[in-house]
């Protein structure tokens, strides 16, 4: 006689196997172990912590910390798996969104507190490991209502066309004409790390200038200084060792770190690896000041021009300058010219 599997198992068995495809649908096994400690090695990168975690609570990343902005307050939300005040009920996609496009449940659109502006630049595959990992912190209920700010600025329809001005969504595209470790440098600090969304200058509107990257600006009441290679206001004179020294530690010889920088450093950039750190330092390095940039062009034109003068070629007036005088005065229009807009003039 024939035996009939039962309905029950046969249900048990096809439920299986529909949750083992819908968990690798996007290549991510959200219970592999390498996956979730890849997570949270992004997640520290990526200082969640700091924005979600509200100091003294004991609760990580259920929120309710207060962002200051130019136009008001925000209280950062709930990312833990609770699915009622958290992230627990959003889908995959709902959470790369969030990520990679500024919208959160439902569509709903971020402000960019959230540095989506940044985190743009990471793949799904980066997204769902964060995904994973905050799976797997404790689920805290601790609703938190994130829009505190006044009219008109608390009208979400409004970041349309703020996105439309200051948003350029995508992954991040290595230079091929940079090493790996510039490379990884960028996707760091111009991504994951967000650099940027202290250290950039703002518009009226709050966008990034994007013609003076990382050139400082206040936030907060503190103020996040020039981070680019000016050797007279941001980091020209601290050696690759000397940054990587101080984004490990929260010193060096040099300096040493206050209020967000600091707790940048012990909740984010102490715990990442040192090639890392090395690899943002190197990328820092080779960030042009604009300074810099008129102090050459300054000094390239101070030079032609007192080559010009040594020929004899100053216009027909017959002048035939000395050499010395000439590299002299020029040079000093060239320091001025690098000196005019700085705050530490000689």
């Amino acid at each position: 006689m024939r035996r009939v599997r039962p309905p029950f198992a046969v249900s048990c068995v096809w439920l299986l196997m529909m949750l083992t495809c819908y968990a690798l649908a996007d290549g991510i096994d959200k219970q592999d172990f390498k996956q979730i400690e890849r997570g949270r090695y992004l997640t520290i990168a990526g200082d969640c912590a700091a924005c979600h975690t509200l100091p003294g609570s004991n609760h990580d990343f259920a929120g309710g910390r207060a962002i200051e902005t130019p136009f008001g307050q925000l209280l950062a939300p709930n990312i833990t798996p609770d699915p009622e005040t958290g992230i627990g009920a959003w889908t995959d996609d709902e959470f790369v969104n969030a990520l990679s496009r500024g919208t959160g449940r439902d569509g709903t659109r971020l402000y960019p507190a959230m540095p989506y502006t940044y985190y743009t630049k990471l793949t799904r595959d980066d997204a769902l490991a964060i995904r994973a990992y905050l799976n797997t912190v404790p689920a805290v209920r601790n609703p938190v209502n994130p829009n505190q700010l006044l009219f008109p600025f608390n009208i979400r329809a409004s970041l349309i066309g703020w996105n439309m001005l200051f948003f350029a969504p995508g992954t991040f595209q290595p230079n091929p004409n940079k090493s790996a470790e510039w490379n990884r440098g960028a996707f760091l600090a111009e991504g994951l790390a967000h650099c940027g969304l202290c250290h950039t200058p703002k518009n009226f509107l709050g966008g990034d200038k994007t013609s003076e990257p990382l050139r400082g600006y206040a936030l907060q009441g503190w103020f996040a200084p020039e981070i680019t290679n000016n050797s007279r206001q941001g980091l020209g004179d601290w050696s690759v060792d000397e940054i990587a020294t101080y984004l490990k530690t929260g010193h060096n010889s040099t300096s040493a770190a206050t209020g967000l920088m600091s707790e940048m450093v012990t909740r984010s950039a102490s715990h990442m690896t040192d090639a890392d750190l090395k690899a943002i330092a190197v990328y820092l390095k080779d960030e042009p000041s604009q300074n810099d940039n008129q102090a050459a062009s300054a000094l390239a034109r101070a030079l032609a021009l007192a080559r010009h003068q040594i020929a004899g070629e100053d216009g027909g007036s017959g002048a035939q300058a000395q050499p010395w005088m000439s590299l002299h005065s020029n040079g000093r229009l060239a320091c001025q010219a690098a000196n005019k807009d700085s705050a530490y003039r000689p």
